[in-house]
């Protein structure tokens, strides 16, 4: 899958977790926290991005993702 299409899924994920962040906000290159994303916000979008896209990873391998593109290089990296 390609990089935009999962961008627009993890997109969809943070408008559903976080309602009150207005989507136009929501950047590749923005990172979770500055969104207001505590951390079980955090791992729900991991999650939710990763059952939508019919994955199955390791929590720990968004370890060291700093940003949301970061998030993404992990999935696609995993398709």
């Amino acid at each position: 899958m390609e990089k935009g299409n999962i961008f627009l899924v993890v997109k969809d994920v943070i408008s559903e977790v976080l309602p009150d962040v207005d989507s136009e906000t929501v950047t590749i290159d923005k990172n979770l926290k500055s969104l207001g994303a505590n951390s079980i916000d955090r791992t729900e979008i991991v999650m939710l991005s990763m059952e939508r896209l019919g994955l199955k990873l390791p929590l720990v391998s968004f370890g060291g993702v700093e940003n949301i593109e970061e998030m993404i290089d992990v999935l696609v990296n995993n398709t």
